[in-house]
């Protein structure tokens, strides 16, 4: 298992904080290893809520919550969902000694039962697979294919990882998503999750992807809603404002797991991802995912316009604008839809982001950035 610091570093800040800390993210993405970390240095007690002892221990949550000192993690919470009215209970209690921390798969069940039950007394952390700072900027080709599931990158070879990757799938298919109440056929899901692959990187289109699937638009709306609530997809909202031109207004629509993105295309290797007609979205996913995990910006957009401009990523960080356009070139070219996107959204700074070796400038407000050198990027923000 790699060094998790900087989620380390977070959980300490948010425990400190609130009495409520959720940890959030897909399955298998390492929560519960995470957590046993955190807690090695604590006090701390463990309940897995899909265990059966651990669901007897609880039969009475009240009582056997308000005994316990130190931290207390509760792992799958989703599982138990009436907790959550139990920890309002325990936190709002000045003799309540303990701080919890719970861990779960499903965004849309956890953070409505919080919304209900722990408003304003509960931060959120969100967990995500490995990433650059973690695994050595220079191993970037190896995380890229597989993706950033511990199991699947740290596999023995290639074929031991997209077995892995397809196990993950059917068992989140087969088990996870019933077990949330969602009666969808998983053959269903997995053709629907299967043709958003084809269309990773594009503006979400419902009535085309329904037609294809025979089905409605709001059928294949609950499908997406689904996927991204389990944090499997990201819909990268748009951003507009009134600058005289008309800009799209619909998300852009990306696996959030390269190596899961991969698996359903059926690209098993390095040869074969190479090879793949529509490689610069597969690109233009995974360095997606990890600027927004490296620079955490607070929000995210893309920009475009009927016309054509666009850039792949703009957000405001202390004030200022900025972009990045992100392109699988050795010799990227900076052309009139970047500087247009420069120009019409005000921005202070454009990096185009490549998996080449040297960062550049192109003028005074663009410049070429190299992926291994990403972790330095929040350096140029100032």
């Amino acid at each position: 298992m790699l060094d998790r610091p900087s989620y380390l570093a977070q959980l300490t800040t948010a425990a400190r904080r609130s009495p409520v800390v959720a940890l959030l993210g897909p399955r298998q993405c390492g929560k519960t290893t995470l957590a046993w970390l955190f807690g090695e240095t604590r006090q701390a007690s463990y309940f897995d809520l899909e265990s059966q002892p651990d669901q007897r221990r609880l039969q009475n949550p009240e009582l056997a919550l308000g005994s316990l000192e130190g931290l207390v993690i509760l792992d799958e919470i989703q599982s138990m969902p009436a907790l959550f009215n139990v920890l309002r209970v325990l936190v709002d209690r000045p003799q309540t000694r303990a701080r919890f921390l719970v861990l779960g798969s499903a965004s849309p069940i956890l953070v409505k039962s919080v919304s209900e039950s722990l408003a304003g007394r509960v931060e959120f952390v969100e967990l995500a697979g490995f990433d650059l700072r973690e695994i050595g900027a220079n191993n970037w080709q190896s995380l890229w294919l597989r993706g950033g599931f511990p199991r699947s990158y740290l596999a023995d070879s290639e074929a031991d990882s997209l077995a892995w990757r397809e196990g993950f799938m059917r068992t989140f298919l087969e088990r996870d998503i019933p077990q949330l109440g969602i009666t969808i056929p998983p053959a269903a899901l997995r053709r629907f999750w299967t043709m958003l692959a084809h269309y990773h990187g594009q503006v979400w289109n419902a009535s085309e992807l329904a037609r294809s699937m025979g089905l409605s638009d709001k059928t294949v709306r609950t499908y997406l809603d689904i996927l991204t609530g389990t944090f499997v997809v990201r819909q990268l909202q748009p951003w507009h404002e009134n600058i005289g031109k008309r800009q799209v207004k619909a998300p852009k629509i990306y696996l959030r797991d390269s190596g899961l993105l991969h698996g359903l295309l059926g690209l098993p290797d390095w040869h074969g991802l190479t090879g793949y007609p529509r490689l610069g979205a597969s690109w233009e996913g995974f360095v997606l995912e990890q600027i927004l995990r490296i620079v955490a910006p607070t929000e995210a957009y893309f920009w475009a316009t009927h016309g054509g401009a666009e850039i792949d990523l703009f957000f405001i960080h202390h004030g200022r604008r900025y972009g990045v356009e992100i392109k699988f070139s050795e010799a990227p070219k900076v052309g009139r839809s970047q500087h247009a996107a420069v120009d019409s959204l005000n921005l202070d700074h454009l990096w185009v982001v490549y998996p080449g070796q040297h960062a550049y400038p192109v003028d005074d407000k663009v410049t070429v950035w190299p992926l291994r050198e990403l972790a330095g990027l929040s350096d140029q923000m100032g």
